[in-house]
């Protein structure tokens, strides 16, 4: 074909490219615009009742299902326990007891609805003020029902945290007590909604707000930062939409911290991957006059990287669903989905968009048609040719400094955090315990229930009464009887309840410390009692943290493993990644350590901290391996693996750092969020992202494959090419 013919035939192929742009982006408004609204619902359909988080087959899951019979008309009672200081007298006690009478009729703030609307039926008539044995304090439980609290209110927020905000106001108003505060399940749990409340403002703000400092740093353009950060907007809202839907049909659960982790993530991955493409994009810009010819190119060149990189994270986020715990079951399904939003959106609307635009988004540096690849020269050539050079010392010395810090991480405590040591600040809920356990004892309000066969009852009772830790041992009474002054023992097909009032704190570590010696005394007296409650709850999470942990992380290692020596083509390549992946965690878990101890002041990490790290860290870690030894081989194609290594340290050293940078900086956003686990997590993945992008992917994995040669691609037919180790 003459070049005459080419001509033309180049000319309409590069029409109907930029027609099939403009095609896409309009379908990208139209789908924006039905899932973009649906993401401000996200947190109506949030499940954060740890309860419901235990499989079927831990005790406290079978406690809590027989218990729950015991409650007014099969309600699932969530206590509120409200702690008046100052004064036990009997006027205080009139003044609560007047305060118990209206609290019915309190209006609920934003709402047409009252408190009673959210009470267990009859429940006024069965709060009964506890006077404090030092004369100093009054202590109520309001049983709120979690089933009517479990339907949002009119503004799709939840209701539980405007309940409680109605009693601590109403609460605050009863004259003679110096202070008071709404604490218990109920209060902590309202404390923990209004916490996540934020993540739809606050933390997206601060998120979008900082991407958009790094991308205006990184592409020094007026125009260009946009762009990506336009489309993660999207791939958010698309993600975020079909994670509504997909909860509201309960086909998958969605959890406050799970929708804060769908948000830097897809923000920070969608990112990472326009910087892939655009700066592949600018790179072939100087060696194609068209700009459709060079996005053909460079999408060709990163969609394989991008695919397997997401794949990869998908495939480790996939593994949670190994997990006993639904709360982290339903992580992988979430995040999966926001990985996959991210990787449709960026691999389509972001590339329409440019080819549309043109060269002069990257104004005031617009990229010519000059063959000069600008990225052979500078930092990044001055860090390839050290590896040249010198990579034996290279990889001894920056192997050696994350061995030194992984040493720390055996110091790590992962034993778990109380409930009230879940917020970075202390809120009313925690500052109320405190007050409580002053007056009463640590456990009341809040007891360890034990269902037992009623013909056991009184040798389960008698044996738990000396079980370490247990204050008092008291059945659940018939409140009908009781009223009617002919006290009975209430019996619900053939069960009876047994109520421990712990010394410690119900949500507290060492009350969990009690939960084995309890349990182990109780099943001596009867082969049918079952314990639950809050504290038997926090316990069996924690066992069942450590069992996944022990999992998971190998069947996570290997399923990445796979992946990448399918993409590598390639054994001993997926190995080198593999370890050097997993020794970078070990690294920052050490930091941590160190950092979690002497510079936040945490007292431990919440005990699914090391499992998340790890699949954040690992998955993501893997990525910028993925990102530079594909270019790697490819390059080892053309001139061989060691100047292919030279090469790929060079091209590819900007744009992974930049992209390292930017999911550091999203995640870091999550210490913003007065939660520990989510501080801790966003430090854990902000540090060893960091540590892989400059340390591992910069200096120690492309040492060590540069001492190996071709070697690193056996046994592909590429590790047996002479030239490749020119």
């Amino acid at each position: 074909m003459s070049q005459e013919t080419q001509t033309p035939t180049k000319e309409r192929s590069a029409r109907k490219l930029l027609v099939a742009a403009v095609a896409v982006i309009i379908a990208w408004f139209l789908i924006s615009g039905a899932t973009g609204p649906l993401f401000g619902k996200l947190s109506s359909v949030q499940k954060n009742d740890t309860t419901s988080f235990l499989p079927g087959s831990a005790e406290s899951t079978k406690a809590f299902e027989i218990s729950t019979k015991f409650t007014a008309q099969d309600s699932s009672i969530l206590p509120a326990l409200v702690i008046f200081s100052g004064d036990g007298s009997p006027a205080g006690i009139g003044n609560v007891t007047t305060f118990v009478k209206g609290l019915g009729d309190t209006k609920v703030p934003t709402t047409d609805k009252t408190i009673s609307d959210y009470l267990v039926p009859n429940a006024l008539q069965q709060i009964i003020p506890i006077p404090a044995q030092d004369g100093k304090g009054i202590l109520i439980s309001i049983p709120l029902d979690n089933d009517k609290l479990s339907t949002p209110l009119a503004n799709n927020k939840p209701a539980l945290p405007e309940v409680v905000k109605a009693i601590r106001e109403e609460a605050k108003a009863v004259p003679g007590f110096t202070e008071t505060h709404v604490t218990g399940f109920g209060g902590i749990l309202a404390d923990l909604f209004d916490s996540f409340g934020t993540i739809d403002t606050k933390l997206l703000g601060i998120t979008f707000g900082v991407v958009g400092l790094i991308l205006i740093f990184v592409y020094r353009s007026p125009v260009l930062w946009f762009i990506p950060l336009f489309c993660a907007v999207m791939a958010l809202g698309f993600s975020g939409g079909i994670v509504y839907l997909l909860a509201k049909k309960e086909i998958i659960d969605l959890d406050g911290q799970s929708q804060g982790i769908l948000s830097v993530l897809v923000i920070g991955a969608a990112t990472d991957y326009a910087l892939l493409l655009i700066a592949r994009y600018r790179e072939e810009l100087h060696h194609f006059d068209s700009r459709v010819d060079a996005m053909r190119v460079a999408w060709r060149g990163v969609v394989e990287p991008i695919i397997a990189s997401g794949l990869t994270v998908i495939a480790g986020l996939a593994v949670l669903s190994l997990s006993d715990l639904k709360n982290v079951r339903s992580l992988g399904p979430v995040a999966g989905i926001g990985i996959l939003g991210a990787q449709f959106v960026m691999l389509t609307l972001l590339p329409a968009i440019l080819v549309l635009l043109g060269r002069w988004i990257f104004w005031p540096k617009v990229p010519k048609h000059d063959d000069v690849d600008e990225r052979l020269s500078g930092v990044w050539s001055k860090v390839g040719n050290l590896v040249g050079r010198k990579p034996r010392q290279t990889w001894i010395a920056s192997g050696g400094l994350l061995i030194v810090a992984a040493g720390f991480a055996f110091s790590l405590n992962t034993g778990g955090l109380a409930q009230t040591e879940s917020f970075t600040k202390k809120p009313d809920s925690v500052i109320g315990l405190d007050v409580m356990s002053k007056h009463f004892p640590a456990g009341s309000g809040d007891p360890t229930l034990v269902v037992v066969k009623q013909a056991d009852l009184a040798k389960v009772q008698a044996a738990a009464k000396d079980a370490k830790g247990v204050s008092a041992a008291v059945p659940t009474m018939d409140q009908a009887s009781v009223m009617a002054g002919k006290p009975a023992i209430k019996v619900v097909d053939g069960w009876a309840r047994l109520e421990l009032t712990l010394d410690k704190p119900a949500d507290s570590l060492e009350a969990q410390a009690y939960v084995p010696g309890i349990r182990e005394i109780v099943h001596a007296a009867s082969d049918s009692a079952l314990v639950g409650g809050t504290t038997p709850t926090s316990y069996d999470i924690q066992q069942t943290n450590k069992r996944d942990r022990e999992l998971i992380i190998p069947v996570a290692l290997l399923v990445i493993g796979l992946i990448l020596a399918l993409l590598l083509r390639s054994l001993v390549a997926p190995v080198l990644l593999v370890l050097t992946t997993v020794l970078s965690f070990g690294a920052t878990l050490g930091v941590c350590d160190l950092v979690f101890k002497n510079v936040f002041h945490f007292k431990a990490t919440d005990g699914s901290f090391p499992l998340f790290a790890f699949v954040f860290l690992v998955a993501l870690g893997i990525d910028y391996n993925i990102f530079l030894m594909t270019r790697v081989r490819e390059e080892a194609q053309k001139i061989g693996t060691r100047p292919g290594i030279v090469k790929g340290v060079t091209v590819t050293g900007g744009v992974i750092t930049s992209a390292g940078v930017v999911l550091a900086a999203t995640f870091a956003v999550l210490g913003t969020l007065p939660l520990v686990f989510l501080a801790e997590l966003g430090f854990a993945v902000a540090f060893g992202v960091l540590l892989d992008t400059i340390v591992v992917r910069s200096l120690l994995v492309p040492a060590l494959s540069y001492d190996l040669d071709k070697r690193i691609w056996w046994p592909s037919k590429l590790s047996k090419v002479d030239g490749a180790s020119s």
